[in-house]
């Protein structure tokens, strides 16, 4: 090969929107949640927690995970609001789920099962014909500085 050709080892992908992992503040999140793999899942630097309708647990991040101290086997099947997160059982976030049809908002809030109280931010997910609901955690120094 010469020097003027380059090497295709050595080429840089194509990166488009999809290479991108999407921001908490994401207006399409949850579309792209619903979509993701595991993998992509666990390289976002927040917390997804994914339930049905039931209120059923079915996708949970390796952010969570680790920040809340809670393995993914222990908590994929398990009621969101009665087993997981019982201190978001309330009219803040659970009930929201619970009335509105189509939600997307960004709250503070302190979480504070099982740790010391931990302000965060919380952005609750609900859309029209989406696969799950989501309740995304921010933890990152941002979050609490609100």
């Amino acid at each position: 090969m010469s020097l003027d050709q380059k090497d295709p080892a050595l080429a840089l992908p194509d990166c488009t929107e999809a290479c991108i992992p999407p921001s908490f503040s994401d207006s399409r999140l949850s579309e792209k949640l619903d979509t993701a793999s595991e993998a992509e899942l666990d390289a976002l630097p927040f917390g997804v927690i994914g339930f049905g309708v039931d209120g059923r647990v079915e996708v949970y991040n390796a952010c969570e995970a680790g920040s809340a101290g809670l393995s993914k086997t222990r908590v994929l099947g398990r009621h969101m609001f009665d087993e997981v997160a019982p201190c978001m059982n309330n009219y803040l976030v659970a009930q929201r789920f619970e009335e509105e049809e189509v939600l997307d908002e960004v709250l503070p809030y302190v979480l504070t099962l099982r740790m010391r109280p931990t302000p965060v931010r919380l952005r609750l997910l609900k859309r029209c014909g989406g696969r799950l609901c989501y309740v995304l955690v921010d933890r990152s120094s941002s979050a609490k500085a609100r």
